[in-house]
């Protein structure tokens, strides 16, 4: 009789429903997919026997338990004509966004509320049956009892369990690694959420209401400091302290202690007792601990007080962390630093900055073209934002760790769009890592082309496209654009190349052979190591350094210069623009160069291309 169900229950456990609460989870759809491919080895009826087993359990678990699921279940059975709109709660329960579903549950959480605390009495419908044992003569009933308070009572508990899950997904899902300013507006609208929830539960905190304000109106001050920020958040943490001490403490802690002292000692559960003391009880060492055990389990089960003092205590963790690595100029800046605003993609830009401060003037019109339909290579834009708070970022290694996620997160994006892999040297990725003011300065800072390459990609990339020339010239290319960053000179690279040209016999580069080429990269590598210039082997290292090196030569000697001569701001900064490489070099027929409209020195605006490029 019972072989089918075993098999059946043994297949559900391998297939990861190990745990009998996990059948509360699946629909009678779901488990009939799962142990479908028993059909031969099981008959209809032990199937049958398992779907009736499982819906008994979920009877079973909404009758004697008070959590969230099968919630949706539970509220099926309830007289839609007495309660308030129950599809207002299904709406709250199908919505997406957490911030939006906690603050819909709550508003009818307010409404179950006003049923329960109502004077008036309403209907009672039972449907009670009793019945004694047919054989031992045991009295037993069954049935339903309904009545609207009892109803939005156990609804309430219902709901009350999936907020407090709810609230912490909430906490949970803020970046407190990194607190700055726009950190406090997320931490602002969560906490008002807190607050909803506790004066639903009765707790009223005048603490909390005043803490809330000072939060509310900082925000609207440009030079409120971080210290000040502090005290605000040391304001919360004691209001919270307060308010375990007005509302649970205090109430129950003489009661406890006279429950304890006439308790005997073996009906203590034993939970409460210490591990070394179940033999023989130490009434005063358990006291403390039963004492704290309940107060725990009284706050855990209010709504959402336990969560909020978790979540506060993460915030001043944090802050007094920043506060000890940072000195106070840094600390502003941090507070200035919006890591939202750091990054956006072109294909997909982000309007919070989307716009040519931001973007600098590349990476804006990259955007613009690229909302055109033209054919953009895919890539990001590390905004003005980063270069301004650019000194905190580098000295604080949250800030920095934050940073490289974001461009960790940006790579993935577009290894998925380009069906590359950044570092793959069967499949390499390869970016250009270029500057961008608001205001135009050409050739004024760093550029870098083929980041990510090494001599492993090099020779993977060979192997990939049949075609080791472009493959090594490319290498040769990095290695170029990375001398020159670190001090050496294009004259300095030239002298090499034709040198090896003479010795080679030829004039042009392009008509090295493969061989010859890998010598002429190789070459220039160890030009850079003479000079004590170290390449970075690892691709994401390459990256991070050249973006660093964009940003830092926005104060080189030549860009000041130019900025001094054509009356430019230096306060303006650059943005960094990375993008998927586009070759010039891949065969005779390809090429680069820049196109313009029309002639910059000509007045208006006659739409006539002009520019020049080159081939090979």
């Amino acid at each position: 009789y019972i072989d089918g169900v075993h098999k059946i229950m043994t297949a559900l456990r391998q297939k990861g429903i190990d745990r009998h609460a996990l059948l509360l989870t699946l629909s009678e759809g779901q488990l009939h997919r799962m142990t479908a491919d028993l059909s031969g080895e099981v008959s209809a009826e032990d199937g049958e026997r398992v779907t009736l087993l499982v819906s008994f359990y979920k009877l079973l678990h909404q009758k004697y338990s008070i959590d969230y699921i099968e919630l949706k279940s539970y509220i099926s059975q309830l007289s839609t004509e007495a309660f308030p709109d129950l599809n207002r709660l299904r709406n709250a329960l199908a919505e997406t966004d957490l911030k939006k579903k906690l603050f819909m549950l709550l508003e009818y959480l307010g409404l179950l509320k006003a049923i329960i605390l109502a004077p008036e009495r309403f209907e009672i419908r039972e449907d009670i049956y009793k019945k004694r044992h047919i054989t031992i003569d045991i009295p037993s009933m069954y049935g339903s009892y309904h009545e609207l308070k009892f109803d939005a009572l156990g609804l309430t508990y219902r709901i009350e369990s999936l907020v407090n899950v709810l609230f912490e997904e909430l906490i949970d899902g803020i970046d407190l690694s990194l607190i700055t300013k726009a950190t406090f507006y997320q931490i602002y609208a969560r906490i008002r959420l807190f607050d909803k929830a506790l004066r639903l539960d009765g707790i009223s905190s005048a603490e909390i209401e005043r803490q809330l304000d000072l939060l509310a109106h900082s925000l609207e001050v440009k030079g409120f400091t971080f210290t000040q920020y502090l005290d605000i958040f040391k304001g919360f943490a004691a209001a919270v302290k307060n308010i375990i001490n007005d509302y649970f403490q205090n109430v129950h802690e003489e009661n406890l202690n006279q429950v304890i002292d006439r308790l005997p000692g073996d009906q203590i559960l034993r939970k409460y007792l210490l591990k070394e003391t179940h033999a023989g009880l130490d009434r005063e060492k358990n006291k403390h601990r039963i004492s704290e055990i309940f107060f725990r389990d009284r706050i855990a089960l209010s709504l959402g007080l336990q969560q909020l003092d978790r979540f506060l205590g993460r915030i001043l963790n944090i802050l007094f962390q920043q506060a000890d690595k940072l000195n106070k100029d840094k600390l502003y800046q941090l507070l200035l630093y919006d890591p939202d605003n750091a990054m956006t993609s072109i294909c997909e830009p982000d309007n919070r900055v989307n716009g040519l401060i931001y973007l600098g003037n590349k990476g804006f019109n990259l955007v613009v073209l690229q909302g055109l339909g033209l054919p953009v290579p895919p890539g990001f834009i590390i905004t003005t934002e980063v270069f301004r708070c650019r000194k905190v970022i580098a000295s604080y290694r949250p800030a920095a760790q934050n940073f490289k996620d974001q461009v960790a997160r940006h790579i993935i994006k577009l290894e998925k769009m380009t069906g590359k892999a950044f570092g793959n040297p069967h499949n390499p990725l390869l970016f250009s890592v270029r500057s961008g003011s608001s205001i135009s300065q050409p050739g004024m800072m760093d550029t870098f082309l083929n980041v990510g390459i090494n001599e492993e990609i090099a020779a993977g990339l060979s192997v990939k496209t049949g075609n080791a020339w472009f493959a090594w010239d490319n290498y040769r290319r990095f290695l170029q654009c990375y001398g020159m960053a670190f001090g050496l000179q294009r004259d300095d690279f030239d002298a090499v190349i034709s040198g090896l040209k003479r010795r080679a016999g030829i004039a042009y580069k392009k008509n090295f052979t493969d061989e010859q080429m890998i010598k002429v990269a190789l070459t220039y590598k160890a030009m850079l190591l003479d000079n004590r210039i170290e390449i970075p082997e690892n691709p994401f290292d390459q990256l991070t350094i050249t973006i660093k090196s964009v940003l830092d030569s926005w104060e080189s000697d030549k860009a000041r210069t130019y900025r001094r001569i054509m009356g430019i701001s230096d306060d303006w900064g650059t943005a960094v623009t990375v993008q998927s490489m586009v070759y010039g070099n891949l065969a005779q027929n390809s090429g680069s160069g820049v196109l313009f409209t029309h002639n910059p020195r000509w007045p208006g605006e006659t739409l006539k291309l002009w520019g020049d490029f080159t081939l090979g």
